[in-house]
């Protein structure tokens, strides 16, 4: 095997070439349909065994230590109670009642199912913290409502497609929870920042509908409005829903408990409500854990082999490279920013949020950090973070590989994918204004931030 490693080319170049060809075999391996997770641990690898010049003691020493260190970490420990958490909500039927609250208020109005739909997704996406999740749910909900009031088939896909992304930024959020993780950051900070850009996303594409039903009044058909007392009775059945956020959310910055109890908080108060809603027995708990623990494994494995591969970046030494060439370059701080963006978006199209943020953020924070944006560097951190999450997310539903776009289209056989690729055209707009707007003005962002 030896004599074979030697053959390769690899084992000529410097730790900082090493580094560089890393990211092509990477995303070869990625192509090839290799999991993300398996990908960048066979990279770490590769690259660690080279760097060292075939001497496999560090390597081996790396693993025990990257093992031991990534999964002992308490700080993760939220991640499986908020997955659960979003398990729970799905069952006790909050889902739908969130809609059926949004719809009262809103169906009688021109394109008013559709905005429910968006406020119903945001409402769900505060107890969930999944895109995809609050996609596939909020479309089993809404679905069969928008073609019963006449909604075409690309304009209701997409609008439920864009709502999804609301599910990751609207506070608590799984990848929030890793960003904070690799930048050392405060979970409970990042989670404030992103509740103004959480509701002008929401806002954002409620405005976005509003557009284009006017544009296209043939896509969305109307409905009588309720009485009054009916609306209050619709939106008293969301008290769980409230009740959890305000407890969770609340709890964290009252300073009853932290960020990782809080979640153990919230997944307790949604099962004794999926209990007490009847819809919790036996067998659906065992499904709920079983669930949990399978999206769990998942996203741990991924944040090992990154955390490996990352380690490889580090020791080859590309990270502090990329940001002193950057910096050489003279370019403007905003100039570097945008690029880093439009990256994100472009790539964000064909991998998912949790493996770019864990593949990307340790390369690009460096650089981001090193500039002057006449801000306190937690503050840039903060801000990055949540522009970060931003643009990843659009990408999420941009055409042609939108991840959210698929899921969507997989719940509905009956409407083309290209019908919905012409209409979320319109709530990628929308995000593309909005991450201009919190550019432009981080202190959107960054209001709420002590």
């Amino acid at each position: 095997m030896q004599w074979f490693l030697d053959l390769l080319p690899l084992s000529d170049l410097s730790r900082i070439e090493l580094g560089f060809w890393s990211f092509p075999i990477l995303l070869g391996l990625i192509f090839l349909r290799a999991p993300i997770g398996l990908a960048m641990l066979l990279c770490g690898f590769g690259g660690w065994y080279f760097a060292m010049n075939g001497n496999p003691t560090p390597l081996l020493a790396k693993l025990k230590s990257e093992t031991y260190s990534t999964f002992s970490s308490y700080s993760l420990t939220i991640i499986p109670m908020f997955l659960l958490m979003g398990q729970f909500a799905t069952l006790s039927g909050m889902s739908t009642a969130l809609f059926k609250a949004a719809e009262s208020f809103l169906g009688h109005r021109r394109g008013g199912v559709a905005m429910a739909a968006v406020g119903a997704c945001a409402g769900f996406g505060a107890i969930c913290g999944s895109s995809l999740a609050t996609a596939a749910t909020m479309s089993r909900v809404a679905l069969p409502e928008l073609r019963r009031y006449g909604y075409s088939g690309g304009f209701s896909t997409a609008t439920l497609a864009a709502g999804g992304t609301l599910g990751i930024l609207i506070p608590p959020s799984v990848i929030l929870v890793i960003y904070a993780i690799i930048t050392e950051q405060n979970i409970a900070k990042l989670f404030l920042a992103a509740f103004i850009p959480g509701i002008l996303a929401a806002v954002g594409y409620v405005i976005t509908i509003s557009i284009y039903v006017r544009l296209y009044p043939d896509s969305a058909g109307t409905r009588a409005p309720q009485p009054m007392s009916e609306r209050w009775k619709a939106l008293a059945e969301t008290w769980p829903v409230l009740l959890i956020f305000g407890l969770v959310v609340g709890g964290i910055y009252a300073g009853w408990f932290t960020p990782t109890e809080g979640s153990a908080v919230g997944a307790a108060g949604t099962g004794l409500v999926a209990l007490v809603s009847g819809n919790l027995n036996w067998a659906v708990f065992r499904d709920s854990l079983i669930g949990t623990a399978k999206t769990t494994a998942m996203i741990f494995f991924i944040v090992l082999g990154a955390g490996f591969y990352n380690g490889f970046l580090a020791l080859s030494g590309v990270p502090q490279f990329m940001a002193d060439y950057v910096l050489g370059q003279g370019l403007s701080p905003w100039v570097v920013l945008i690029i880093i963006l439009v990256f994100y978006m472009i790539f964000g199209c064909v991998m998912d949020s949790l493996s770019m943020i864990l593949l990307t953020v340790p390369i690009f924070f460096p650089v981001i950090s090193a500039m002057d944006f006449g801000m306190s560097p937690e503050h840039v951190a903060i801000w990055f973070g949540i522009l970060v999450l931003i643009v990843v997310e659009v990408g999420l539903i941009t055409p042609p590989v939108g991840m959210n776009l698929f899921i969507i289209n997989a719940m509905d056989r009956t409407t083309p994918i290209t019908e919905t690729y012409k209409a979320v055209m319109f709530f990628v707009g929308s995000d593309i204004v909005r991450v201009a707007i919190l550019v432009a003005f981080p202190a959107i962002t960054l209001f709420l931030i002590p």
